[in-house]
C-alpha cells in the first residue's frame, strides 16, 4: 500500500482572509467560523494579529480558549511588543503556535523598513528566539519571499530555524510567482534548511495562479499550505481551501497527498462564511459556487443523464453540494427537458414533449433560464390545449442535444 504524505492546512480565513475590504468579523464571529474551521479539519487556524486592535487581541483569545483540536496560530511582526502581544492572547491555547514574520525582499527591506540585509538576519534571529521562549510552536515568514534574492532567503532562513523555528514559510505575498518560480525556491531553501523543518506555503492570487503555485510547492517539499475558505484575503485573495484540497483529492493519481480536511464539509463551510461576511462567491467559483454542478448546454445534459462523469469529475455530495442540477435554458436539449418534466411528476409524450420544448427555448431567450414553477405552467397549460391545426412545428431532432459545448 502506498503512503501518501500527509499535508498540514493552515486555514488564514480568520487572518488574512478578513483583511480583504468588508471581511471583517467580530469576536463572535470568528469563533463561530473557527468551530467550524476545526469541524472541516483545519490543522491549524490563524485567528488573528492580536497587535493590531484590542478588538482582534479578544477575538485570537476568545479562540484560543474554544478550540480543542487545531493548533490557534497568531501573527506578530519581528518585535518584542508584537510577539508578546501575541503570546498573551494564545496562551490559553491547548497548542498555540506564533507566527513571525518579517520581509526579505530588497524591496521592503529598502523602501518599507529602510534595513539592509545584516540587520533583516540580526531582527529575524532574535525575533525567533523571544518568541522560542513562550512556546515550541514558532513558524517564520519571509514576507515577499518570491521576489527575495534566494541566497538570502536561505541565509534568514537557516538563521530562524538555528533559533528555533519549526516551520518556515515562504510567502507569495504579491501573487508574482509562477509555478517554476515557486518549485526553483522551494527545492533551493529545503537544500538549506534540511528535511526535518516544515516548509509552508502561502500563496496570493493576483495572477490567478494561487492554487497552482500552492501544488508547485508541495510538489517541491512544502508539507503545510496556508489558504482560505472561498478564496478570501488582501486584494485578489489567496490559495482558496477547497480548491487545493480537492485538486489533491480528484487528482490523487499526479499528486499523492492527503489532508485532514472533511471534503463533505467543503459548502457548508464556504456558507457559513458568506453568511457571517455578508459576501457570497461567485456562481462560477470552483468547487463552491452556485454553478460548479449544474449543467445548461445539452449536449452536457445528455451526457450527464447517461453517466455523470462525462461532464463532472467529482460528485457534488463529495463537498457538501445539494447535487447535480440540469439547468433549462436556450442551450438545453429535449433529453434535458424530459428529466426535469419527470423530476416534476410529468411524464409527457413525443408531441407534448415538443411543444413543451419549443416554448421551454422562448422563454428562455428572453428571461435566460426556465425556473422549474415556470416549467410547471408551461407544461399545465399545453395539458388543456391542443396545438393549432396545421401549425409549423420545430423539429425535435434539429436540436435534440441543445448547443455545443462552449
Amino acid at each position: 500500500m502506498n503512503r501518501r504524505a500527509h499535508i498540514r492546512i493552515f486555514d488564514t480565513t480568520l487572518r488574512d482572509g478578513e483583511q480583504a475590504p468588508g471581511f471583517s468579523m467580530t469576536p463572535s464571529e470568528k469563533v463561530r467560523m473557527a468551530e467550524q474551521l476545526e469541524g472541516l479539519g483545519a490543522d491549524v487556524i490563524e485567528a488573528g494579529f492580536p497587535v493590531s486592535s484590542q478588538g482582534d487581541f479578544d477575538a485570537v483569545r476568545a479562540v484560543a480558549a474554544t478550540l480543542r483540536n487545531a493548533s490557534v496560530a497568531g501573527l506578530a511582526r519581528a518585535v518584542p511588543g508584537d510577539i508578546d502581544r501575541a503570546w498573551a492572547a494564545l496562551s490559553g491555547a491547548r497548542r498555540p503556535r506564533i507566527h513571525v514574520f518579517l520581509a526579505t525582499s530588497d524591496l521592503h527591506l529598502q523602501h518599507k523598513l529602510r534595513i539592509d540585509r545584516a540587520a533583516c538576519l540580526s531582527r529575524a534571529r532574535e525575533a525567533v528566539r523571544h518568541a522560542c521562549a513562550l512556546t515550541p510552536d514558532v513558524e517564520f515568514s519571509a514576507e515577499d519571499a518570491t521576489r527575495s534574492d534566494l541566497d538570502f532567503l536561505g541565509e534568514v532562513a537557516e538563521a530562524a530555524v538555528e533559533a528555533g523555528a519549526t516551520t518556515i514559510n515562504l510567502p507569495d505575498t504579491v501573487g508574482y510567482a509562477l509555478p517554476a518560480d515557486i518549485t526553483r525556491m522551494f527545492t533551493a531553501v529545503r537544500r538549506r534548511v534540511g528535511d526535518g523543518i516544515t516548509l509552508s506555503a502561502h500563496c496570493h492570487d493576483d495572477l490567478g495562479m494561487a492554487v497552482a503555485n500552492s501544488i508547485a510547492a508541495v510538489q517541491a517539499g512544502a508539507r503545510q499550505v496556508e489558504c482560505t475558505i472561498n478564496g478570501i484575503g488582501e486584494r485578489a485573495g489567496n490559495a482558496a481551501l477547497e480548491e487545493f484540497v480537492m485538486a489533491l483529492h480528484v487528482r490523487r493519481d499526479s499528486l499523492p497527498y492527503q489532508t485532514g480536511i472533511v471534503t463533505t464539509r467543503l459548502v457548508p463551510t464556504s456558507e457559513v462564511l458568506s453568511a457571517i461576511v455578508g459576501i457570497g462567491v461567485a456562481p462560477n467559483k470552483a468547487v463552491v459556487g452556485a454553478n460548479a454542478f449544474a449543467h445548461e448546454a445539452g449536449i452536457h445534459q445528455d451526457g450527464m443523464l447517461k453517466n455523470a462523469l462525462t461532464y463532472e469529475i467529482m460528485r457534488p455530495e463529495s463537498v457538501g453540494a445539494a447535487g447535480t442540477r440540469l439547468v433549462l435554458g436556450k442551450h438545453s436539449g429535449v433529453r434535458g427537458l424530459d428529466a426535469r418534466c419527470r423530476a416534476l411528476g410529468q411524464k409527457l409524450g413525443g408531441a407534448e414533449l415538443e411543444r413543451v420544448y419549443r416554448r421551454v427555448t422562448e422563454l428562455a431567450d428572453r428571461s435566460k433560464t426556465v425556473t422549474d414553477e415556470q416549467l410547471a405552467a408551461i407544461v399545465g397549460e399545453e395539458a388543456t390545449t391542443a396545438p393549432a391545426s396545421g401549425a409549423a412545428r420545430r423539429p425535435v431532432a434539429a436540436r435534440g442535444h441543445g448547443a455545443a459545448c462552449r
